[in-house]
């Protein structure tokens, strides 16, 4: 039933849609009427048969359920004696009188066991009947109208009835829908005969419009007017047609004979433009001359502002990072110093000794950084002289092994050099041995205790020479390569434990570039890194020239991860002294340095009033904190990891450590710094080298601003 209404509805709306595309064509005016007049018939021819034919099939197919369900119940009626006295004769001869029913192909009648007691078949062949009867019901399988009935005699069930039976209705909805598809022929073509004999009296007037519109177009004669032949609102267009049309032609008229007189005007005009457009050409080009001039001042002024500004933002970097790093060791060695010198102060010679190797320390230190600032000042002002010469490398780099050997075994780092290299570089031998000692010692200080330097020497496809440093340290990231050659970057280790300018290597890459070589980095975290260096083999001129990128070798061992200082507790307490020590108020001082740390331990040990807790970091520090609640807190502001600043910031964000008195103690000197450090909350802001009554001063201030318990 669905199936015949879904077959003419689908047959309606693929004729619809064929004349909702021939509309929306450029067609003209009549066919576009004709084809209205056919769609809405087709639509409506469409929904009425539908109608029609689904209440028609919906009634047969009822119908057939009835008519089936009565006869398998008429069955049941006429079967039961023969099934209460286990007659099956007289069953099937009641099942035979079913081939008065063409439309039953199968009969068959089930005991109350489920067993078949007898049967029928309108065909000799057609013979298939269900092993066991089904509930009660009726059903549509295919092309079959299957039905099951039960028998029941007085109130007992005494077996089932079976009837299979031809289900005509797709028959049915075949031969609807043929009779559908004549009728919608039919009235279409009425229609269509109908609509093309009607569209003429409406479509007639308004084509004779049409025709004079192009006519006026293609003859530009606007007098031409249109015939009205009825008064509907087709006549009235009409009218509007033509009073449009006398409108243009008044105006034409106008327009035609002012364009007569624009005309000699034009020709009076046209001299006169000429010379304008002669005197405008020249001004043009002067004003393009004078600004491709201006732009190309203003480019080169402006390159020169970038310059400068970056030199002048270079410049300050540098101020702030070299006063950092001078003012890192002076702390050491004044500090110290006036503990030495200070008449109050009364020394062990074991102290005095001791303070005196930190001064030593911090000296040499110094005097290195201020070497390597010298050296970078001669490269950058081209003030440093070169003496190129064939080097051979079995001899500067046996004299960098003898040199390096009794550092790298302080913390029993291998060495491994080639056994016997042969060849030569064209180098300053002082400044080859000076950038080799350099990675050398590079290799050393950021390796791992235990681990392994490997030095090589090859050559490379150009014929120059490349020599390595190769080592098994902790590996650097991406971004701190990127970095690697700029001043004052310690090999990514800032703030680390390990000593060093970071310079060395800004100085190295200029020599090896003055030298007519290059250097490069390669490295892998947890693994290691290789310096290298290409340099011109001895056979070849010492020019200055820029190789081709050769890619390093990855390192071998793996690096084993460094240890952190554990903080330690500053300031043992005897026995007798425990509950005078314990009701001191309590310092804590966080510090990476360790010399900076035992100074400022010594000057607070020497004040004598004090508790002191040391952290070599602010993650530490601020874990301390929280933990044991000093009474004030010195700070560092360079610092592994997590900066003073951003410690400070942690510190006032919680309120148990809110109220702690911050003081900043840094070798960040310069006056904005200073403001920054006030400004960000510290309590007071002490600078290096440490100024011992400033310190004090800067305590006594803290301790007299925050009273209370310990």
């Amino acid at each position: 039933m669905r199936q015949a209404r879904r077959s003419s509805d689908s047959a309606g709306l693929t004729a619809a849609a064929g004349i909702s595309a021939h509309l929306a064509g450029p067609r003209p005016l009549g066919t576009k009427l004709i084809a209205v007049v056919l769609l809405t018939t087709l639509v409506a021819l469409a929904v009425a048969l539908g109608a029609m034919v689904a209440y028609d099939l919906r009634a047969y197919h009822q119908a057939w359920l009835n008519d089936m369900s009565t006869q398998a119940e008429l069955l049941g009626q006429t079967t039961a004696p023969a099934l209460t006295f286990d007659d099956a004769k007289l069953a099937r001869e009641n099942l035979s009188l079913l081939r008065l029913r063409p439309q039953v192909r199968a009969a068959a009648v089930f005991s109350a066991k489920g067993a078949l007691f007898a049967s029928y078949a309108a065909a000799a062949g057609d013979t298939s009947f269900p092993r066991i009867p089904e509930p009660d019901g009726v059903s549509v399988r295919g092309s079959d109208l299957v039905v099951f009935k039960r028998i029941v005699s007085n109130g007992e069930i005494i077996g089932t009835v079976y009837l299979r039976a031809d289900y005509e209705l797709y028959d049915r909805v075949r031969s609807y829908a043929g009779i559908a598809a004549a009728v919608a022929v039919v009235a279409m073509l009425v229609a269509f005969f109908l609509s093309s004999w009607l569209q003429k009296i409406i479509t007639r007037p308004i084509l004779a419009i049409s025709t004079i519109a192009r006519e006026v177009i293609e003859q530009k004669d606007y007098s031409r007017r249109a015939e009205r032949l009825s008064d509907d609102e087709v006549g009235q267009l009409v009218v509007a047609f033509n009073g449009m049309m006398a409108e243009i032609q008044r105006r034409t008229e106008a327009l035609e004979h002012s364009l007569e007189e624009n005309a000699r005007e034009v020709v009076e005009r046209r001299a006169v433009q000429q010379e304008v457009m002669r005197l405008n050409t020249e001004l043009e080009q002067r004003v393009r001359d004078r600004t491709a001039q201006l732009e190309s001042s203003n480019r080169d002024l402006a390159l020169a502002t970038a310059s400068a500004e970056r030199a002048n933002q270079a410049k300050s970097e540098f101020i702030s990072s070299m006063s950092h790093e001078l003012r890192t060791p002076l702390n050491a060695i004044l500090g110290f110093g006036q503990l030495l010198a200070s008449d109050t102060f009364v020394l062990p010679p074991a102290k005095q000794r001791e303070f005196t190797q930190h001064i030593l320390k911090a000296g040499n230190h110094l005097l290195n950084l201020i070497n390597e600032i010298l050296d970078l000042a001669k490269i950058e002002s081209a003030n440093l002289m070169l003496s190129l010469e064939p080097v051979a490398l079995a001899d500067i780099l046996g004299e960098c092994r003898s040199m390096i050997e009794p550092a790298a075994a302080q913390r029993r780092v291998r060495m491994l050099f080639p056994a016997d290299p042969a060849g030569s570089v064209v180098a300053d031998r002082t400044r080859l041995k000076q950038v080799l000692l350099n990675l050398l010692s590079n290799a050393i200080k950021y390796n791992r205790d235990g681990g392994t330097v490997i030095v090589d020497a090859g050559s490379t496809p150009d014929g120059a020479v490349r020599l390595s440093v190769q080592d098994t340290g902790q590996g650097l990231r991406p971004d701190q390569l990127d970095a690697m050659f700029q001043p004052f970057n310690r090999l990514g280790q800032e703030g680390g434990t390990v000593e060093g300018t970071g310079i060395g290597l800004v100085v190295t890459k200029r020599l090896v570039e003055l030298m007519g070589g290059r250097i490069g980095v390669s490295s892998t975290v947890g693994v290691g890194s290789v310096f290298w260096l290409e340099l011109p083999a001895a056979t070849a001129q010492p020019t200055l020239r820029l190789a081709r990128d050769a890619p390093g070798t990855e390192a071998a061992a793996a690096a084993a991860p460094f240890d952190l200082r554990a903080a330690a507790v500053a300031g043992e307490a005897t026995t007798g002294a425990a509950r005078q020590l314990a009701e001191r108020p309590l310092l804590l001082h966080v510090e990476d340095n360790p010399a900076n740390l035992q100074l400022v331990e010594e000057i607070v040990t020497i004040r004598g009033d004090l508790r002191q807790l040391a952290a070599p970091d602010a993650r530490l520090g601020v874990e301390l904190a929280r933990s044991h609640s000093p009474r004030l807190i010195l700070m560092d502001i360079n610092l592994p990891g997590l900066s003073g600043a951003d410690a400070l910031a942690i510190l006032r964000a919680d309120p148990a450590t809110a109220t702690i008195p911050v003081i900043a103690v840094t070798a960040n000197a310069m006056p904005r710094d200073k403001l920054h450090g006030l400004a960000a909350g510290f309590f007071r802001y002490v600078t290096k080298p440490i100024e011992i009554h400033e310190l004090n001063e800067a305590i006594d201030a803290a301790l007299a601003e925050r009273r209370g318990p310990p």
